[in-house]
């Protein structure tokens, strides 16, 4: 085999499992911040800017915040390596006066990038390798926090023992930590805002409400932002992958067909945590809906297993709702059922009875099952029974909060080996 497409290949495999690995961590942080208390948000800060500064091999890791109405940079939060000394005691209230071409790129939306600061140009004390190399600082890259159009601060990442080069993806991918941190930061600022208006009731539950709204937003910004990395790195290990086909063993070719499979399952997980938040954000009026057309819709939609046989009773009930709403349920549930089928002869059967207040329908699959230990734990978000496949582990919680939306109930039924039963509540008019 030739020695420089061996190298080739181990670079290009290298860069990938970076990118998948940076692309991991953004992913969990975001899911921390999704999920936290406000009240931990400080702490969350501080161990993601630890996170991300050990990722990148920064020494040191603080975001700022700009006053530009006093035309100063205040330190705010900071992380340093072992031996590194801190600098945010000394870096409250600086003047931008100082940092004229950090403040200029930050306003255009660019990051301020210096790869070696004892190439900058000696322009007296107050110049800006001045106020670098006292905190013996070698390099640095300082990304724009932008909020509703307005510059508010940076995230900044100094390497002091060494210089360091960051690439056009790392750059990227910290413009999306800047975004996080942005929305992470806002919702304390709400609630700050809330515990303020405690006395004023009605202001309170409104303020509440928006915040909500927001949090939904972020989750739809952070994913939108994480997609365009994830197409760069399909199409490069697909690339990779024909270009090289006739060269490489199948045994060659498998790490690369792995990393495909990650980069499916972050899709997967990215898609989950749009359908996820877009439950309550559905704006189109509710209609009478046929659960005859909606299931069988859903069905055809589905590539079910030749070994897998699906039973619809007759005569399914309308409901008014939204379409999609009743799409998500049934498409995630028997979608559930498939994919945890393990019998030559699998079924599933859908049905409902009619109750008195509510219709109770149910799915029901002869499949694995499901350990009694479980039940309560699959509806929350990211649980999965196992971690091989390239689920999001949020379909579950998708359906719950469709039904806790319509005001009704889900439970389920299930013995090891022999199948699972899900029941769930629609109610009357």
């Amino acid at each position: 085999m030739d020695t420089n497409k061996t190298i080739n290949k181990t670079e290009t495999n290298k860069i990938i499992e970076r990118q998948l690995r940076f692309q991991k961590l953004l992913i969990s942080i975001s899911t921390t911040y999704i999920n936290a208390d406000l009240s931990e948000i400080d702490k969350l800060i501080q161990k993601s800017l630890k996170q991300i500064g050990e990722f990148v091999e920064a020494d040191r890791s603080y975001i700022f915040s700009y006053d530009l109405k006093n035309n100063t940079a205040s330190n705010t939060y900071e992380w340093c390596a072992e031996d590194i000394e801190p600098e945010i005691d000394n870096l409250q209230n600086v003047p931008i006066a100082y940092i004229p071409q950090w403040v200029d790129a930050h306003k255009k939306g660019e990051a301020f990038y210096v790869e070696d600061v004892s190439l900058l140009p000696d322009d007296g004390e107050n110049g800006l390798r001045a106020v670098l190399e006292p905190q013996g600082i070698k390099s640095l890259i300082a990304i724009p926090k932008i909020k509703n159009k307005e510059l508010i601060g940076f995230v900044g990442f100094d390497a002091v023992k060494t210089i360091k080069k960051y690439t056009e993806n790392e750059k990227d991918i910290l413009f999306v930590y800047a975004n996080m941190l942005v929305n992470v930061i806002q919702r304390k600022e709400y609630e700050a805002h809330i515990i303020e208006q405690d006395k004023k009731r009605e202001k309170l539950l409104l303020d509440l409400s928006y915040q909500n709204e927001q949090l939904n937003e972020y989750a739809h910004v952070v994913s939108h932002d994480l997609k365009a990395p994830l197409i760069n790195i399909h199409t490069l290990v697909t690339w990779f992958i024909n270009d090289h086909k006739d060269d490489f063993e199948d045994s060659d070719i498998k790490p690369l067909n792995l990393a495909l499979f990650n980069v499916e399952r972050m899709n997967n997980l990215i898609k989950g945590i749009l359908d996820y938040t877009t439950v309550d954000k559905l704006e189109s009026d509710d209609s009478k809906i046929d659960f005859n057309f909606i299931v069988d819709e859903v069905v055809k939609s589905l590539l079910i297993p030749k070994h897998i046989t699906v039973n619809i009773q007759d005569n399914l009930p309308s409901i008014n709702g939204n379409a999609w709403r009743f799409k998500q349920v049934f498409q995630n549930l028997i979608q559930n059922a498939i994919k945890y089928s393990d019998k030559e002869q699998g079924s599933i059967e859908i049905g409902y009875t009619d109750k008195k207040d509510a219709y109770e329908f149910f799915v029901k699959d002869n499949g694995i099952g499901i350990k009694s230990d479980y039940f309560d734990k699959i509806f929350k978000v990211f649980t999965k029974l196992e971690s091989t496949s390239a689920s999001s582990g949020i379909g579950l919680s998708i359906v719950k909060k469709i039904i806790d939306h319509y005001k009704g109930a889900i439970w389920l039924e299930s013995q090891e080996n022999q199948g699972t039963t899900f029941y769930f509540t629609f109610l009357k008019p």
